[in-house]
């Protein structure tokens, strides 16, 4: 089953993140490369390099033309990529308005959509119907999950190892779909993403004996991870030939695009803009019930890995995939529900840590 991965791509992915992390690591204070931490939803003490973004693509485009032969998908990801990490890294310095952000996600969207032919035409299997092609629509509703999917990523980047890990798992679980379904080719190149974000997280998460990240995505690097699953995603789902319903690519991302939808939501609801700034996210709940960054991305990531295997062997037994969309609906509605009131999900992850009544919040370290 192993054999249509890519180790030797994903090897070399793996080494040169590496060697592009060391690199970028004393530039990033002369570039002004850096996350302060001068706001109250950070979690960091000191300016840390936000050049991850930056040395996982160098490490993706090496492990796919310098191991492999670059596609016409592979050069148009190569192109959407690029665009998004300049945009990306051009927003860490300046920080750049929503809308700027969004055009470039839209314009990186048709590159794959037009160039790569990647997007999503068939979307009735996964309401339990046969082919029902989108036809016109299939542009805008691609670019609409793009937008979505690489926004879901920016806004769970708020805590060190979570987006990465979470972005890795679903990568592994996308690849172990695509080598069952028979599709060897994005099993390989997905074992490529996975080499270089691995090389990653071994400098962004936390250890004992190193007790804060030594980089992180950045906007660049957000952006290019939910574009990285966007484009796995839709090339696993809409392969006629190795045919992959829709509705597991939700089960292998749960925790992103939950949180980010019913953000939405509430931000909506209150009269604010769904990007503003806020400490509303899943992990920040988390922090303040006590969970540290490590233990939370961890539990968060076990969750996602649960689901996506809970999923698949639904798939197996032939579940109804329209009962497993209403699950995952019934999912978003009840983290609505339960974060209605902070204190509410707040309690609720107290009490997951064991610590019942508790009137004071206290951090515990990883």
């Amino acid at each position: 089953m192993l054999r249509g991965l890519d180790f030797a791509g994903a090897g070399l992915a793996f080494a040169l993140t590496t060697v592009a992390l060391l690199f970028l690591q004393p530039l990033a204070p002369r570039l002004n490369l850096l996350d302060h931490p001068n706001d109250t939803r950070k979690d960091h003490a000191h300016p840390t390099p936000v050049t991850g973004g930056i040395a996982i693509l160098l490490g993706c485009l090496v492990g796919f033309f310098g191991m492999q032969v670059g596609t016409a998908s592979v050069q148009a990801f190569t192109a959407a990529a690029l665009l998004l990490v300049v945009v990306g890294v051009y927003d860490d310095l300046h920080d750049l308005r929503w809308y700027w952000r969004i055009l470039a996600q839209a314009l990186a969207a048709l590159i794959i959509i037009h160039w790569g032919g990647v997007r999503v035409e068939q979307i009735g299997p996964t309401l339990g119907l046969g082919p029902m092609s989108l036809g016109w629509l299939a542009v805008p509703f691609t670019v609409f999950a793009t937008v979505g999917l690489i926004n879901a990523m920016n806004m769970i980047d708020g805590a060190d190892g979570l987006a990465g890990s979470l972005g890795l798992a679903a990568l592994v679980m996308l690849a172990a779909a695509s080598l069952y379904a028979g599709n060897a080719v994005l099993a390989s190149r997905l074992s490529v993403l996975c080499g270089a974000l691995a090389a990653f997280l071994a400098w962004n998460v936390r250890l004992p004996w190193r007790p804060r990240a030594k980089v992180f995505l950045g906007n660049a690097g957000s952006a290019l991870l939910g574009l990285v699953i966007a484009w796995s995603a839709f090339r696993l789902t809409q392969n006629p030939g190795h045919p992959v319903n829709p509705v597991l690519a939700l089960w292998l991302l749960p925790i992103p695009v939950m949180d980010c939808l019913v953000l939405i939501v509430r931000r909506l609801q209150a009269g604010r803009s769904p990007f503003s700034a806020g400490r509303d996210h899943i992990h920040h709940f988390m922090q303040d019930a006590g969970f540290g960054p490590t233990r939370g991305a961890m539990l968060l990531t076990a969750f996602s890995v649960a689901c996506g295997l809970l999923a698949a062997l639904a798939m197996r037994v032939d579940v109804p995939y329209p009962v497993l969309l209403a699950a995952y609906l019934l999912l978003c509605v009840g983290w609505y529900l339960l974060t209605r009131k902070p204190e509410r999900a707040v309690a609720f992850f107290r009490q997951l840590r064991g610590e019942r009544g508790a009137a004071l919040v206290t951090r515990a370290p990883d």
